[in-house]
C-alpha cells in the first residue's frame, strides 16, 4: 500500500461486497481502507481477509474518516439514498451499485447531493466497460451500421441469488424486479440508441412462476420507443438455466450481434462472440475481442475507472444522470406491467 493509493471505504460486505473488495485490491492505485458490515462477525471476517482495514458496523463512522477518498456502496437497494447522500455530504466521491435508487425522488436527492458537494457520482452500470458490450457501442459510434434503428437485449438465466436475509426477494427492499437486473439492459439500449434521442414510452409484460408472489416476475419483456423512431426490445427470463446474454443492433447500413454464455454470471471462463455485418460490402466479420469479458472483470475495470476519474479527471462510465434515466425507464416499465398499457417515460432534467 502506498500513500498515493486511492483509499476506498466499502459499505456492505456480503457476497458482492466481497467481489468489490477483491476488484479494488486487484486495481493499481487503489486500496481497501475501511469496511462497514452488517454484523460483528462479518467485520471479523473483513479483518481476517484484510488485516489493515478499519472495520465497523456503523457506516457513518466509516464515512467520517478523513483518510477515505471514495465510498463504494454495496448495500440493498432501498438503502442507497441514505448511504450515498451521507457519503457525498461528508465530502466523499461515491461509486453506487445499481439501481441508483428505487424511486426518482431518491435519485434526485443523490444527484443534488453530488452537485452541492462537488463530488463524483458513478453508478454501477459496468456493462459499459465490457470489452465486448462497449465494442458494440464503439462500432455504432464509428458509423459501422449507419443510423441505428433497432436494439434487442436478451437474458436467459437461472433465478437470482437471494441476497443477505433474502432482501432481493423482498419487494419493499428491491423496489421492483425490473430494477434488479433488466435495468442493465435498459441502460444498454438507451446507450446504444442515443443517436435516436431520449426514450419516450414503454409497453411491458411480465409474469411469475411463484405462487403468491406475482410482483417477483420471472419472465419480463418490454418494447421501448425513442424520439426519432428507433425502438428497443428488452427481454429476460429467470426460469431457465446457466447465464446467457445477447445483444443485437441493426441500422440503415448493417447489423451487430454479440452473445455471452457461462455457467453463471460470475464465471471466469465464459464463451463470447461478436459479429458485425456491413450491408454495402455484404460481409460478416468476426470482431470478438481478445480480452475476456464478464461482470467480475468489468468490476475491476470499474475500480480503475474510478481511480482515473478522481486522480486524472477522466470521464465516468455512467453518471448520476445515467443512473436516474435507468431507474425512470424501469419504473415506467413496471407501471406498464401493472396497468397493461403503454406508459410515457417521465422526461428528466
Amino acid at each position: 500500500m502506498s500513500d498515493l493509493d486511492l483509499k476506498f471505504g466499502i459499505v456492505g460486505f456480503g457476497a458482492w461486497g466481497n467481489c468489490h473488495a477483491d476488484a479494488i485490491t486487484a486495481t493499481e492505485g487503489a486500496v481497501v481502507h475501511a469496511i462497514a458490515a452488517k454484523s460483528e462477525s462479518t467485520c471479523d471476517a473483513a479483518r481476517k481477509k484484510y488485516p489493515h482495514v478499519v472495520a465497523t458496523t456503523d457506516y457513518r463512522q466509516l464515512i467520517r474518516l478523513d483518510s477515505i477518498d471514495v465510498i463504494d456502496v454495496v448495500v440493498p437497494s432501498h438503502l442507497h439514498r441514505e448511504v450515498a447522500v451521507a457519503a457525498l455530504e461528508a465530502g466523499k466521491h461515491v461509486l453506487l451499485e445499481k439501481p441508483m435508487a428505487i424511486t426518482i425522488e431518491d435519485c434526485n436527492a443523490i444527484v443534488d447531493a453530488a452537485r452541492a458537494n462537488d463530488r463524483l457520482l458513478a453508478v454501477g452500470h459496468e456493462l459499459r466497460l465490457s470489452s465486448m458490450w462497449k465494442k458494440v457501442k464503439d462500432l455504432i459510434e464509428d458509423g459501422y451500421i449507419g443510423e441505428p434503428q433497432y436494439c434487442l437485449v436478451e437474458l436467459s438465466r437461472k433465478p437470482y441469488r437471494h441476497g443477505a436475509d433474502g432482501w432481493r426477494f423482498d419487494i419493499d427492499r428491491v423496489g421492483n424486479w425490473i430494477l434488479e437486473e433488466p435495468i442493465h439492459f435498459f441502460d444498454l439500449a438507451r446507450w446504444y440508441l442515443s443517436q435516436a434521442g431520449n426514450p419516450t414510452s414503454v409497453f411491458a409484460r411480465a409474469n411469475s412462476r411463484q405462487n403468491g408472489h406475482p410482483e417477483l416476475q420471472d419472465n419480463f419483456s418490454a418494447l421501448m420507443n425513442f424520439e426519432r423512431g428507433a425502438y428497443a426490445l428488452i427481454t429476460q427470463t429467470l426460469s431457465a438455466f446457466e447465464h446467457h446474454q445477447m445483444a443485437k443492433v441493426t441500422g440503415t447500413e448493417g447489423a451487430i450481434w454479440a452473445s455471452w454464455s457461462g455457467a453463471q454470471d460470475r464465471t471466469l471462463h465464459p464463451r463470447f462472440t461478436l459479429k458485425a455485418y456491413r450491408t454495402k460490402k455484404d460481409e460478416v466479420l468476426d470482431l470478438t475481442p481478445d480480452r475476456i469479458t464478464g461482470e467480475v472483470f468489468e468490476l475491476q475495470d470499474q475500480m480503475a475507472m474510478m481511480v482515473n476519474a478522481v486522480r486524472d479527471g477522466k470521464q465516468l462510465h455512467a453518471t448520476g444522470d445515467d443512473g436516474r434515466w435507468s431507474v425512470a425507464m424501469c419504473i415506467a416499465a413496471q407501471q406498464s406491467v401493472d396497468t397493461g398499457i403503454p406508459v410515457k417515460i417521465t422526461e428528466l432534467p
